[in-house]
């Protein structure tokens, strides 16, 4: 008869380090933790940057539109207002949204800045680990 392996066995080895390099497996934590913050860093400023557009866009647009909260005796005057307002605001457009565009594109800048970084980390640390088994190899044999 076989016998059934016990979990607990093999959890014990792991703890032990046993069956894998503790101090490897904490290295590699703490450089994916260092580069998720960065990462994170760069979302958040470019999310902060892009209310700070949001909102001086939203304050010129609430700003013209108090043209409204004068008492209008023609009909006409209101729709010369909204066209002036509509031309103004498709005119002012492109603008804000190249704002917003250079924000994306320089928080893209630097998230492939940092993944670049990062893939040359480990291309190095990949490097140096199968030089060190090499050597370990030739000494076993």
């Amino acid at each position: 008869m076989s016998k059934t392996p016990d979990p607990m066995e093999y959890f014990k080895a792991i703890m032990n380090g046993d069956v894998m390099d503790v101090k490897s497996a904490s290295a590699v934590f703490t450089s994916a933790s260092e580069y998720a913050a960065k990462l994170n860093r760069i979302a958040l400023e470019a999310a902060e940057k892009s209310a700070e557009l949001s909102s001086v866009w939203t304050k010129e647009s609430l700003k013209k539109l108090e043209a409204f909260g004068e008492p209008l005796s023609e009909p006409t005057q209101i729709a010369k207002i909204s066209s002036e307002i509509a031309a103004e605001q498709a005119q002012e457009a492109p603008e804000h949204l190249a704002k917003f565009a250079e924000v994306a594109k320089s928080a893209q800048m630097a998230t492939i800045e940092l993944l670049m970084t990062a893939g040359k980390q480990a291309q190095g640390e990949v490097a140096a680990a199968a030089k060190k088994a090499t050597a370990a190899g030739a000494k076993a044999t």
